[in-house]
């Protein structure tokens, strides 16, 4: 699907775009564009990655990029900005004397809203995550481990538990880790 023709280059140009995504600020009429092209881009990175051959080597890096992604994503469903420098996100927080000049300026009231992410983006997302990681699970069982089992050879370069916890942020966030995406007691005669 992409013409990159490595993994860390392919990372390399997703992060400069997560990065430009990044700076979309989280106040409407920008917020859903956010969030629109941040479900786009993970989407061609949980659909490209394996398009390319898996190499021990390169993972420390796809790791590091999936982190970012997973803290772009508590971002954005926090309705924050991106702090760069801290590789994370931070409350957005507007000096009262702004709003006030502002408000005298314009002789009316000043309403900054930031529309959160909907339901229907949400399940979007939570779908790329599960089939991305489980296509990614897939992809590392092709990983030259010499016949060696692809989960110990990530256990001996200590980034097995990474793996485990890819994007444990997000999902948390959206209320569905550890099993907690769709529990059907109370939900008899609800529909």
């Amino acid at each position: 699907m992409t013409r990159l023709p490595t993994l860390p280059t392919y990372l390399e140009a997703m992060q400069q775009l997560l990065a430009f995504i990044l700076r979309i600020p989280p106040v409407d009429p920008s917020t859903s564009l956010r969030t629109t092209f941040l479900l786009r881009l993970t989407g061609d990175v949980m659909n490209s990655i394996p398009g390319y051959p898996p190499d021990i080597k390169d993972l420390p890096h796809l790791l590091d990029f999936l982190d970012d992604l997973d803290q772009a994503w508590l971002a954005v469903l926090r309705s924050q900005i991106w702090d760069a420098e801290s590789g994370e996100g931070v409350d957005l927080v507007i000096p009262i004397d702004v709003i006030d000049s502002q408000n005298s300026a314009k002789n009316k009231g000043t309403v900054i809203t930031s529309t959160p992410v909907n339901q229907t983006e949400r399940t979007r997302l939570r779908s790329l995550l599960i089939t991305g990681t489980a296509s990614l699970e897939e992809w590392l069982t092709g990983l030259d481990t010499g016949g060696e089992d692809y989960q110990l050879a990530l256990e001996r370069a200590g980034i097995q538990q990474s793996f485990d916890d890819l994007f444990s942020l997000t999902l948390a966030e959206m209320g569905s880790f550890e099993g907690m995406m769709n529990i059907p007691a109370g939900m008899e005669g609800t529909c």
